[in-house]
């Protein structure tokens, strides 16, 4: 699938191309900002002195008037990683510019200790999809699918998949399949037959934060089935960047080392920690409400494509793992963001964003994002907002 962020498909700077592309964006992202109700309200989209005033606003609430900013890790992002490791129950966590990076490391780290640079890990997983390759090309590992199935593997396909690999890798949700869990017996089912194995486990849990509703047990009850584990601050918490790797403290610091390596100590990265321990504090309790409401907002979704005649729907997963979830319709994506972009433009009310192409011709999808702005939204709201939508798709 094209890559997309969770944001109502709201693709990441990064994808933009130029010329026609840089105008489609700057529409898209108008009709963002102007929406006086929306489902998910991005803060990406936000101008730069806005999105920094926000943060100095904010920034007492979670460091002291007199604390002084970082220099190369220490002061309020020391803190943070402290934050981190009490929260998923490690004994140490170290902060990382990127995900991509501190992935990465992890498994870096991992190959050295096992002595098997063989990662095994879904072909939709993160690494694979949205990489470019760098986990061959940068660390020298090399990867294997217990499983192609839109799902995480099994216990039985990780215990009869052919050929050894040293470390297990778990993306918790598994986002391009649908933001798709397993459930809590599966996972410890799976984590125990990669033991069998003598495999170390790690967590991609770049969204893991929203994953205890589903599982019903905590952060660190979860992460406590893996051997490390990373976390992001952007993609659940409406942090600015950043991520921590947790795990046992001989580990966490030989992975500081191979951060410094990467290039990943920078000099001074407050703002980033900054942004993220007021996500922790503010966002991180609010998830549990978002999950129960996209729940609520899926089946208005199904239920309001039926009442409108459409002849096929899927919503995906029927009943969302986590805050956010697939919608499939059986268009064209241009047509379909077109419709979406004029909703947003005419009415105020943003109910998706950009689709994407994938499957058979003529099939598309998007992803729907449910946060503090769309607990306003009853199933009525959505039901008329489904309406309105399939009424600007070309007959």
């Amino acid at each position: 699938m094209t890559s997309h962020d969770g944001a109502h498909g709201q693709e990441h700077p990064a994808d933009e191309g130029a010329g026609e592309e840089d105008l489609a964006a700057v529409r898209r992202r108008a009709a963002g900002l102007g929406a006086d109700r929306t489902l998910h309200r991005w803060s990406g989209l936000l101008p730069a002195a806005a999105r920094l005033s926000a943060l100095a606003d904010a920034a007492p609430e979670v460091v002291g008037a007199d604390e002084p900013v970082d220099i190369y890790g220490n002061a309020v992002v020391a803190r943070l990683e402290d934050e981190v490791a009490r929260l998923l129950g490690k004994e140490a966590a170290a902060f990382f510019p990127t995900g991509t990076m501190a992935q990465q490391v992890a498994l870096r780290c991992w190959a050295g200790r096992t002595g098997n640079a063989t990662v095994a890990l879904h072909p939709k997983a993160h690494p694979e999809v949205h990489e470019g390759g760098a986990l061959y090309a940068v660390s020298g590992l090399r990867t294997v699918h217990p499983t192609r199935e839109p799902r995480l593997p099994t216990a039985d396909e990780v215990a009869d998949f052919g050929e050894p690999f040293g470390t297990l890798m778990l993306e918790l949700p598994l986002r391009d399949a649908g933001f798709v869990l397993p459930s809590w017996e599966e996972l410890e089912d799976v984590v125990a037959a990669a033991r069998e194995r003598d495999a170390v486990v790690h967590f991609d849990g770049a969204r893991l934060w929203e994953c205890t509703p589903h599982f019903g047990r905590s952060l660190a009850e979860i992460a406590g089935l893996a051997d490390t584990v990373y976390v992001s601050f952007y993609k659940s918490l409406d942090g600015l960047s950043g991520a921590a790797l947790a795990g046992p403290r001989t580990l966490v610091d030989e992975a500081k080392t191979w951060r410094h390596r990467y290039g990943g100590l920078l000099f001074q990265q407050f703002p980033a920690a900054v942004a993220a321990l007021l996500g922790l504090k503010n966002t991180l309790p609010r998830l549990p409400d978002y999950v129960a409401h996209a729940r609520v907002v899926a089946e208005a979704l199904r239920e309001g494509f039926a009442a409108a005649g459409v002849p096929w729907s899927r919503v995906h997963p029927e009943r969302p793992h986590t805050h956010q979830f697939q919608v499939w319709l059986p268009y064209d994506h241009e047509a379909l963001t077109e419709a979406a972009l004029g909703q947003a433009e005419e009415t105020k009310t943003q109910l998706f964003g950009r689709w994407f192409p994938d499957g058979p011709p003529g099939l598309s999808v998007t992803e729907v994002t449910v946060t503090g702005a769309g607990l306003e939204w009853s199933p009525d709201d959505v039901s008329d907002a489904v309406v309105e939508f399939v009424r600007r798709i070309p007959g």
